[in-house]
């Protein structure tokens, strides 16, 4: 066989071999065959190691795992399995790395507590400013103020929103999952919660899970209005300085709501191509609340006294907590940020405020920023 003849055949073959491996290669798509909202485990013996094992996925590979025990227990751990149970044992989703914004990092979120056991990152002592815990008969949730660089999110981001759907209803962060103990007849048992969201961001927070026996888990617990935070999808009475567990009234549904007519309407958020939300046509409405027992931050969170983190916050000499403000009544209560980021799904944190009565929410406005919604919310 000639030189010329071997090198066509050489060439040739190669040919095939491109054409077979272009076939083999699957093209990337965008959603999972199953959706993270859809795939249920019991805890803890039913969880997989990585609840998102799906392959050629545009967003990429879970981040963490959700088998987490004493082994992954430390501030690096990438535990993405998560709880709210209590006003002293609940979870918030912050980033992996330190100085993040949430826009970059709400696919990869890992699991901060309050509580030593679940085999997460334990948020650090002095970094809640105020907490407020709300049982009512379809959902339970934790509202309240953070000095969120302890817990890696960066100064001045006002964040965004984390819920099982997302976009590609792989969930952020994908593969996260939630549980708790508010409807169990035992501490020690969990249920997984399907319907959630958790704003993070201008260095406060809400979280909120909606009873999965309940009608109407998927309307209290919307994931489309992520760019009004914490304002409208968690109405509260969230003070800085004060930390109480309350019972409360049902909120109205997000986005639902009656006007000065009388009539019940329901707000369409606009899509980010049209520009930032400089007005809304209602202010939410906050559910009356009783039954409220304060509580001292250092008694609450005695387990994490000892934790220190990023910046200035920390533990005082004798190891309790920095922050040792009182529920009592009187306490001043300043202004807080909430707002939103660049984030293409996420609107800011911080709580709303009026006190303990189904009263109108006063807020400052809603302020552009990037294109993105920013609510000031006054507290009262």
């Amino acid at each position: 066989m000639s030189t010329a003849t071997r090198l066509s055949a050489l060439l040739a073959l190669a040919a095939t071999f491109t054409s077979v491996s272009a076939q083999a290669a699957p093209a990337e798509s965008t959603f999972p065959p199953t959706p993270l909202a859809s795939k249920h485990f019991a805890y803890p013996t039913g969880i997989p190691y990585k609840v998102d094992t799906d392959q050629n996925l545009i967003r990429g590979f879970q981040h963490g795992y959700n088998i987490c025990n004493s082994t992954t227990e430390n501030q690096q751990s990438l535990c993405q399995t998560s709880f709210l149970n209590s006003i002293d044992d609940f979870c918030l989703w912050g980033p992996d790395p330190a100085n993040s914004a949430v826009a970059d990092k709400e696919g990869e979120m890992v699991a901060w507590c309050t509580k030593p056991g679940r085999g997460t990152r334990l948020i650090p002592a002095g970094a809640l400013k105020g907490v407020q815990f709300m049982r009512t008969p379809d959902y339970v949730q934790v509202v309240g103020f953070i000095d969120q660089v302890q817990i890696n999110i960066a100064a001045g981001d006002f964040g965004g929103e984390m819920d099982p759907h997302g976009a590609d209803l792989r969930g952020n962060p994908m593969g996260g999952l939630i549980y708790s103990n508010a409807w169990s007849t035992s501490p020690d048992s969990f249920t997984q919660v399907i319907e959630w969201h958790n704003f993070m961001g201008g260095d406060g927070f809400c979280f909120k899970v909606c009873d999965p026996a309940g009608p109407n888990a998927a309307h209290f617990c919307e994931h489309r209005l992520d760019r009004i935070g914490c304002a409208y999808n968690a109405p509260n009475a969230a003070q800085t300085g004060v930390f109480e567990s309350c019972l409360g009234d049902n909120q109205d549904f997000p986005g639902v709501y009656t006007g000065v007519d009388g009539v019940v309407s329901t707000y369409s958020q606009p899509p980010e191509a049209l520009g930032a939300i400089s007005t809304m046509p209602y202010q939410p409405k906050v559910p009356a609340s009783s039954s409220c027992t304060p509580f001292t931050s250092s008694v609450l969170y005695t387990a994490i006294a000892s934790v220190s983190g990023n910046g200035a916050a920390a533990t005082t000499s004798s190891g309790a907590s920095a922050a040792t403000s009182t529920g009592t009544s009187g306490t001043t209560k300043p202004t807080a940020g909430a707002g939103a980021s660049t984030s293409k799904t996420s609107a800011g944190a911080a709580p709303t405020n009026t006190g303990n009565s189904a009263s109108t929410v006063a807020a400052s406005g809603v302020v552009a920023f990037f294109g993105v919604v920013f609510s000031a919310i006054f507290f009262s």
